[in-house]
């Protein structure tokens, strides 16, 4: 019913949705819900870039099944949020939201039309190269956001605000809505995100990052991802959730190491690096029947 009355809508909603691989408009909503709890700038931001996005697709003609997948939406949608989680929401972002939203759909389209598996990749090079221009080029004060406290104690609810870190939510509340949105669709691949962000959370504190970035999520959120990516009820799907996850972690290290902008990058360069040896070593899983 809603599909027939609102089609436009819930393209949108399931764009939202698809920043962590859930094709589901009611996913779609408890996002938007948590992104708006924890600004309503930013809830702003991912209901214009998404729109952009999705608007851009249908303008240019592309595949009407993809973009009802939300496919043109996800990567926009990350490019909004996170302009308005790094800067002051004055004019010329607004502006660089649209534009950004725009080069993300199409250099997503880019790599689908190639059969190219890159995730969130038009999200990470759209936004580091307009953080270098609003940063190093034309200054733009940052947002009171970046400013938020931290966590000083690490209990288990970094779990969860990994879950939120993925939109650049620190909330517990936020990070508990999007684990909800991603248990509606797909049980097995919530659950396997708790536990990616678990790993996550040990292996980076035994390799010394700040406890305050690991109680807030920082360094779990691109473990959550890898795990929702190979998720499954298989046995060797377990094994390609930890390599992942394990991959992400020490590519987080090393960006922190040397003060790079992460985004989602570690997320998607240990998953690319896994869908890699999965696809030509498959004798590594191969014997594993269950």
């Amino acid at each position: 019913m809603l599909e027939q009355k609102f089609p436009f809508i819930m393209i949108l909603l399931r764009g939202l949705g698809q920043i962590m691989l859930q094709e589901n408009a009611a996913t779609g909503v408890l996002f938007l819900i948590g992104i708006f709890y924890g600004s309503p700038t930013m809830g702003f931001a991912a209901i214009l870039s998404v729109c952009c996005g999705t608007l851009t697709a249908k303008f240019l003609g592309y595949d009407k099944s993809e973009i009802e997948k939300g496919l043109y939406g996800f990567s926009a949608a990350l490019v909004g949020v996170a302009l308005t989680l790094y800067f002051e929401a004055v004019f010329i972002i607004w502006l660089a939201i649209i534009l950004g939203s725009i080069a993300a759909t199409v250099l997503q389209h880019f790599f689908i039309i190639k059969k190219i598996t890159v995730f969130t990749l038009p999200f990470v090079l759209v936004t580091w190269l307009i953080l270098f221009l609003f940063q190093n080029v034309y200054p733009l004060a940052p947002s009171a956001l970046l400013d938020a406290a931290l966590p000083t104690d690490l209990d288990f609810t970094f779990a969860a605000r990994g879950f939120g870190q993925v939109i650049f939510q620190g909330s517990l509340f936020a990070g508990i809505l999007f684990f909800l949105g991603v248990y509606i669709n797909s049980p097995i691949s919530a659950l396997y995100g708790i536990a990616g962000a678990v790993l996550a959370a040990i292996l980076s504190s035994y390799f010394s990052a700040p406890i305050a970035s690991i109680a807030m999520g920082l360094f779990s959120y691109n473990a959550v991802l890898c795990a929702i990516v190979f998720a499954g009820d298989k046995v060797k799907d377990g094994i390609w959730v930890f390599l992942s996850v394990v991959l992400s972690v020490f590519i987080s290290l090393i960006m922190h190491q040397y003060q790079l902008t992460q985004l989602t990058f570690p997320f998607v360069a240990a998953s690319c690096i896994a869908l890699l040896l999965k696809n030509v070593m498959p004798f590594v899983t191969k014997e594993l029947k269950f």
